[in-house]
């Protein structure tokens, strides 16, 4: 008996400490994915039960444990129906390429005889940037990586141009039947415009900023795309990426991370 905790230590495994640390790692990834939304209060309550249910199980409160644990039972179910959002945002960045380095996709690339994307023409989305801004004239481009954004492409009116600068101030100005939502941008080409994109649901986002922020806050939440947007109010250019909104950007800052983003150089 004196040696029994000692013992209990030497079961201890490597594969046991492998396991806990997993479950920190994802209990992690799973607080930054909910943190700021209405998820998480939902997640806290739903802990919160667990809990619970686990010390009337310890003791042996009968009637409440099968009470608490019918719920227990049926909230897989729940927790697909309520997290429906946090799980999908979830499963695309497992594909995105932050789990896929750049040379595993290469060899999936010529192993699925698929094209690498072509250049992205920065100069022009640059420029029409440092125009609109100066005139105030509102914008907001997204930028696709490993996500097409087919659904949000539905939404809007279906383009297949080539950029310009030209093109990309004809389409945001205020007169333009086209102006109003969001121009998505994939393999160098202008999919569409006026596409209705998903706004944030964060409870930190700034008050201040308008739908175009919102909106391209929580396109970037759901995908790995990049988005810019121009204020109408300000003319200040924005960056966003990942959810993380970067504001007041200079034209050659723009420039820059553009070139980082798509691997260009200057």
């Amino acid at each position: 008996m004196i040696f029994s905790p000692f013992l209990l230590f030497i079961q201890l495994r490597l594969l046991d400490i492998v396991d806990i640390l997993l479950v920190a790692i994802l209990l992690f990834y799973l607080y930054k994915l909910i943190r700021g939304t209405g998820a998480m209060n939902i997640f806290l309550g739903i802990i919160s039960i667990y809990i619970f249910w686990w010390l009337v199980r310890a003791f042996e409160m009968e009637l409440l444990t099968e009470i608490l644990g019918q719920f227990i039972s049926v909230g897989v179910l729940a927790l697909i129906v309520v997290f429906q959002p946090e799980i999908r945002k979830f499963l695309l960045i497992i594909g995105t390429r932050s789990f896929l380095n750049k040379r595993s996709r290469k060899f999936w690339n010529k192993l699925w005889q698929m094209n690498e994307p072509t250049g992205l023409r920065i100069n022009d989305i640059v420029n029409a940037c440092e125009t609109m801004s100066a005139t105030k004239t509102g914008a907001l481009m997204v930028l696709t990586k490993e996500n097409n954004l087919d659904f949000f492409l539905e939404t809007g009116e279906l383009l297949e141009a080539q950029i310009s600068r030209q093109l990309l101030e004809s389409i945001f100005y205020k007169n333009s039947p086209l102006h109003d939502g969001a121009v998505i941008i994939t393999n160098n080409r202008i999919k569409a415009a006026r596409c209705v994109l998903p706004v944030s649901e964060s409870t930190h986002f700034p008050a201040y900023l308008g739908l175009r922020h919102r909106a391209a806050v929580g396109v970037t939440e759901q995908s790995d795309a990049l988005a810019i947007v121009v204020s109408e109010q300000t003319g200040r250019i924005s960056w966003v990426s990942g959810g993380k909104l970067r504001r007041n950007l200079k034209p050659v800052e723009l420039k820059e991370i553009l070139a980082r983003e798509f691997s260009q150089e200057l």
